[in-house]
């Protein structure tokens, strides 16, 4: 029934009360709405109609091949693929230049999701150089999802930027202090998009016109990106 390398999740605007059916995918259950099914064929995507700008990214600007991924940051198959995935991707793709990565928003497994995307918007607006670093630094250090207090979870987020060289924790603070309304707005903005290309798991990409719905081996998004790039 399930796929080991995503967590399906319920696409639903924040504002809708979710009713769903508990599946098991992999080792992590997870919520789907009733009626629904996963693993389902998804409509055609196309890059081109992904909203990148003003999105968080790593790479140049005008890399021939963008990649758009929408995770969460409690997510453990996001974190599967940040730690296993990515770093190839960076040193053979964006590296050299030929690849820019763009980080969207789609946090669903709870407040502590929502916090940490907002310091994470907080960061790539002060520190851009940092955030990719920050970005790494709290998937290597997340805790199991919703294992923490609302308090326990600022802690955290607290030792984690601090963890990371030239970041002023006060600032990141003050910042989302002052703009979480913006903030959240961008965050929602990425959710909303997310189920207009019926993205039901973290994490997920888009690649030209591929859509990839998991955190797949690396030889997966080679291939996806080389098809671009040829």
């Amino acid at each position: 029934m399930g796929n080991k390398y995503f967590l399906p999740i319920s696409v639903l605007l924040a504002a809708l009360i979710i009713g769903g059916a508990v599946l098991w995918s992999g080792a992590h259950p997870a919520v789907t709405p009733a009626g629904t099914t996963t693993g389902t064929a998804l409509p055609p995507v196309n890059i081109k109609n992904v909203k990148t700008a003003g999105e968080p990214f790593i790479g140049q600007a005008n890399a021939p091949v963008t990649i758009a991924e929408w995770s969460d940051y409690q997510c453990p198959y996001c974190k599967e693929f940040e730690i296993t995935t990515l770093p190839s991707i960076i040193q053979n793709y964006v590296n050299a230049g030929k690849v820019k990565v763009v980080f969207k928003d789609f946090p669903f497994l709870g407040p502590d999701s929502m916090v940490d995307a907002e310091y994470a918007r907080a960061v790539w607006a002060l520190y851009p150089a940092q955030f990719a670093a920050w970005r790494t630094a709290l998937y290597v250090t997340e805790p199991q999802e919703n294992s923490l207090s609302a308090t326990e979870n600022l802690t955290f987020l607290a030792n984690v930027t601090n963890s990371v060289s030239g970041i002023d924790l006060a600032k990141i603070k003050a910042a989302v202090a002052a703009n979480q309304a913006t903030y959240d707005a961008a965050i929602n903005a990425d959710r909303t998009e997310a189920a207009n290309f019926s993205i039901q798991a973290t994490p997920s990409f888009v690649i030209g016109t591929q859509m990839i719905a998991g955190a797949y081996p690396y030889s997966t998004f080679q291939s996806a990106i080389n098809s671009v790039l040829h």
